[in-house]
């Protein structure tokens, strides 16, 4: 469920300016490629980006950064590659059906493949084994340059904690809290996830927030400080 405080775009914009004005631009996602920037998505669930990073630079190292490489390349042999992203054997397998899909749908061209209308890609995606909501947004925001907001844990921990949802929110109810009260641009989606994301890695940890120096303190509702919500 959303959460019932009052002027939530102003909040929402606020909130948006804290971070920003404290911790700048974050210059996401770091690829180099549309390609690179979907396996990243993929090899990044239940794992941290240093991980992916070294993964990623195995695929680099070995001239497998590519949708024709992963998809005739030995499932085991992808495996060893990525071995440092962690469920490396569940997820070879599903970049191979990631790029199998692609290939076969659209010729092994990430481009055309990412160029179609925005509902239209967020479910192609989600039809794909292995890919789940934020999965798809993180593929659909960051390579595909497409309004979609990215949810995560860090994203429902700092709106549960400023008391803009509850912790029984859905991902959709989440999602439609930014898309319902900000402009519908990719580039300002892409800029707020990657602030929430440094935000919650720094200062609104888990277990004991640092709420005193974090960029949104002013923005806490009475109360609502240590994280004694969420």
């Amino acid at each position: 469920m959303i959460g019932s405080v009052g002027g939530t775009r102003e909040r929402l914009l606020k909130i948006y300016g804290l971070m920003l004005e404290r911790l700048g631009p974050q210059g996401w996602w770091p690829a180099q490629t549309a390609f690179e920037c979907a396996v990243g998505a993929i090899l990044t669930q239940n794992t941290a980006w240093t991980n992916v990073e070294k993964a990623v630079g195995n695929l680099k190292a070995a001239g497998a950064l590519s949708v024709k490489a992963i998809d005739r390349m030995p499932l085991s042999r992808l495996a060893r590659l990525i071995r440092p992203s962690g469920y490396f054997n569940q997820k070879a397998r599903r970049l191979k059906i990631f790029a199998r899909f692609v290939t076969e749908h659209h010729g092994g061209d990430i481009g055309a493949f990412l160029s179609g209308e925005t509902g239209r890609l967020r479910q192609t995606l989600l039809s794909i084994e292995g890919i789940g909501p934020e999965t798809a947004d993180s593929i659909a925001l960051y390579a595909a340059e497409k309004p979609l907001f990215v949810v995560d844990a860090y994203t429902k921990r700092i709106t549960t904690r400023h008391g803009l949802t509850d912790g029984k929110a859905t991902y959709d109810e989440v999602q439609g809290l930014f898309a319902e009260n900000l402009p519908q641009s990719a580039a300002m989606f892409n800029e707020y996830h990657a602030l929430i994301v440094r935000t919650a890695k720094e200062f609104c940890h888990k277990n004991a927030p640092d709420c005193a120096n974090c960029p949104l303190e002013t923005d806490l509702p009475a109360g609502l400080k240590n994280g004694s919500v969420g």
